[in-house]
């Protein structure tokens, strides 16, 4: 699918669940494709990337900003304690802060720094065990511990279980961050984003439906 027909879907559902237009942000997931298709979508003028590891946007995205002027870098992957000095550096938003340790981290960094990228917890809202992510029962407290860090927060992201309805986990989702003052919902992708925008999305991160398939091949 073309990027335009993405930004026409997500207009659309925008204007049936009665939300202002542009309400929601697109970030195109290019972890994984090739050059010649993230060029492609740069030159059609979309600014808001997603990534999911350090060492690949690191490699790719400082020239690409050279050439193409400010671009919006989210990383949406699970971030490594030990990487997250290079991700504060290289992004501008981090969705995947999902343990007091990496928070700790962040906040020493924001300190020294004077500066720090948007933050959203991940919520595990399945309760998977091979899923990164504060559990739901944690939540309320997590986002105070990362409050009294002295990170300002601004939201929550999920990314719903296989092959389940993500319909309910998006309304838990938005409960969620509405008890805690958070207005950011970064959920939904490419099968998804529809309904997640319904539900309250404020970020879709749509990867394969603008970009097609990604090769996993060697790395």
């Amino acid at each position: 699918m073309s990027l335009a027909e993405i930004v026409g879907r997500i207009r659309e559902a925008e204007r049936v669940a009665g939300r202002p237009e542009a309400s929601v942000k697109l970030i195109a997931v290019s972890k994984v494709q090739p050059l010649d298709r993230v060029e492609a979508v740069l030159a059609e003028g979309h600014r808001v990337f997603g990534e999911n590891y350090v060492q690949e946007a690191a490699a790719k995205w400082p020239a690409l900003r050279e050439r193409f002027g400010p671009v919006e870098l989210h990383m949406i992957g699970p971030l490594q304690t030990n990487k997250a000095k290079a991700a504060v550096e290289l992004f501008d938003a981090i969705h995947t802060l999902d343990r007091p340790s990496l928070a700790e981290k962040l906040a020493r960094l924001a300190e020294a720094r004077g500066a720090c990228p948007e933050l959203f917890v991940q919520v595990n809202t399945g309760e998977e065990p091979q899923k990164g992510g504060v559990l739901p029962a944690e939540v309320d407290s997590f986002i105070a511990d990362c409050r009294s860090l002295g990170l300002a927060l601004g939201g929550l992201m999920c990314i719903p279980p296989e092959g389940e309805d993500p319909a309910p986990h998006f309304s838990q989702l938005a409960g969620m961050a509405a008890r805690n003052g958070l207005s950011g919902l970064s959920m939904g992708m490419s099968a998804d984003f529809e309904t997640a925008i319904a539900l309250g999305a404020t970020h879709v991160r749509v990867g394969s439906a603008i970009f097609g398939a990604r090769d996993y091949g060697p790395r």
